[in-house]
């Protein structure tokens, strides 16, 4: 497997090599600065995985992470040491597979990688739907759905789903939708509950808080107020 890591600092292109490395057997780690230089290495050697600072000299990490999504079917997760979920929303928006929050946490780099790695091993079919969930938790989804845009069969995707990751579609989009639910709750103050709810997918907010608490043991009210607390 091969990975980029793009960013203006060095210090955090080595931190960031130095905390994926004791975790993950990559095949080569590939660094650049700044855009150009990652469009250089990716014209010449084919790249798995991106890691990607929102702020870069020139062309931004958005523009760029888009480039990469578009023209060069590279996974991208972002880097950003701004709080608000915002800017991450808008990199989710654009289909990168997840983002990261400045200073690196090594627990957090891991919990946010580990979803792609588990892909590694999956079926097309089944990686498929994960990124239709990934890119699009926050529209109305039904597997039937999704079945029809990859062309396969409902039941059997369903079946496949099931097996390969040990839960059904719903249950998986459900716990999604909460953990980004967890992310805005805490990097977006300004947005009420109910934003909240709609934004990450779903139609009712008393359903989202019945659903919340029962995972969290919180209510997201109760959620956001402890982790201001902290």
């Amino acid at each position: 497997m091969n990975i980029l890591l793009v960013d203006d600092e060095q210090l955090e292109l080595e931190q960031l090599e130095y905390l994926l490395k004791p975790f993950f057997n990559f095949k080569s780690v590939y660094k650049a600065k700044d855009a150009s230089r990652a469009l250089d290495i990716v014209d010449k050697v084919a790249i798995q995985l991106a890691f990607v600072d929102i702020q870069l000299p020139g062309k931004s990490g958005l523009e760029l992470a888009k480039q990469f999504k578009n023209d060069y079917q590279i996974k991208v997760i972002m880097v950003t040491a701004f709080q608000s979920f915002e800017y991450a929303h808008q990199a989710l928006r654009m289909g990168v597979e997840d983002y990261i929050t400045k200073p690196l946490i090594e627990s957090e780099l891991i919990e946010v990688i580990q979803p792609y790695l588990q892909q590694a091993n999956l079926s097309d079919m089944v990686n498929q739907t994960l990124e239709t969930i990934h890119n699009r938790f926050d529209e109305r989804l039904t597997l039937g759905e999704i079945a029809d845009d990859i062309h396969v069969n409902n039941a059997y995707l369903s079946r496949k789903f099931n097996e390969e990751l040990n839960t059904n579609f719903a249950s998986y989009l459900n716990n999604y939708r909460i953990e980004m639910a967890k992310r805005m709750l805490k990097e977006s103050p300004r947005m009420n509950i109910s934003q909240v709810s709609e934004t990450c997918g779903f139609n009712s907010q008393h359903y989202f808080s019945s659903l919340f608490k029962k995972q969290t043991g919180l209510t997201p009210r109760e959620f956001r107020l402890k982790d201001v607390q902290i």
